[in-house]
């Protein structure tokens, strides 16, 4: 009896008497917290999107950071309001929140903390475009629970962070303002191929959109069934990589012609040799 008295007495302890709690400033906390989380998450983006171009995944990126920042602030400012804390409660608080957390919330609790890991890590951050699972696309808004990614066609992917902890994701540009885009051909064996690799070469360096400060690459492989020809380059904007692989595709297929080559249809189910 005496000991559920001292537990009972520590407990109530641990909050202040409800007559000495400042609602009015706790409102006013979360309040102003919710306003600037809501301005921030509208003002960098729309920064990004009309300022320079090199500041675009600058400011996409510190969304997320500030967001965090925020809400930390927030919490670590409300708790001494409603918690008399001391190092003998927020042991007990913490025992107590861990053994709830820990049984009612554990996947949540899970993508929580792999959603603070991927904000100081950035293994994707806003703006970069990503591959989760099966899904490939651009990374709109890094929350704390999940990653919300938009894909070539315009679906709206929520993945939870906590995919971190069982599979690889692959970042196509990690930070960078622009990524590598490929364009395959596959051409009969009788062909000049000194004169379809310069050609194709010609072909991504006149392209609108290429990024001029980045190598233009093109590497070829034989097979059973004909060459296959590899044609790399950056996009100057990364948003552009589709219709600029379509770009090169058009204009190198015709360029492949015009040199005297002739192109194939891969045979179904026949794949190529892995390539760098």
């Amino acid at each position: 009896m005496a000991a559920a008295n001292e537990s009972q007495q520590q407990a109530s302890q641990l909050i202040h008497d409800l007559q000495d709690i400042n609602f009015v400033k706790i409102a006013l906390i979360l309040a102003a917290t919710a306003i600037a989380i809501f301005v921030i998450r509208r003002l960098l983006p729309f920064l990004a999107e009309h300022g320079p171009n090199r500041l675009r995944l600058f400011l996409l990126g510190a969304v997320p950071i500030l967001r965090l920042g925020l809400l930390v602030i927030a919490i670590l400012w409300v708790i001494p309001i409603v918690f008399n804390v001391t190092f003998q409660n927020f042991l007990v608080m913490t025992g107590a929140a861990s053994v709830a957390i820990g049984f009612a919330f554990k996947d949540y609790v899970s993508s929580l903390i792999a959603g603070i890991v991927a904000i100081f890590e950035r293994p994707y951050r806003p703006g970069d475009w990503v591959t989760i699972g099966k899904d490939y696309g651009e990374v709109t808004a890094v929350g704390l629970r999940a990653v919300r990614i938009n894909t070539p066609d315009d679906d709206m992917i929520t993945a939870p962070h906590d995919t971190l902890w069982r599979s690889n994701i692959s970042s196509a540009n990690d930070g960078a303002r622009t990524l590598q885009c490929v364009a395959d051909f596959y051409v009969a064996p009788e062909h000049d191929a000194a004169a379809v690799r310069a050609a194709l070469h010609d072909v991504a360096l006149t392209s609108v959109y290429l990024e001029y400060d980045k190598p233009i690459i093109v590497v070829l492989s034989e097979t059973p069934w004909g060459t296959h020809y590899k044609l790399r380059a950056y996009p100057f904007d990364m948003r552009d990589q589709f219709v600029f692989i379509s770009d090169l595709t058009v204009r190198g297929k015709a360029a492949i012609a015009a040199v005297g080559a002739r192109s194939v249809t891969v045979p179904a189910g026949v794949a190529g040799p892995a390539e760098a």
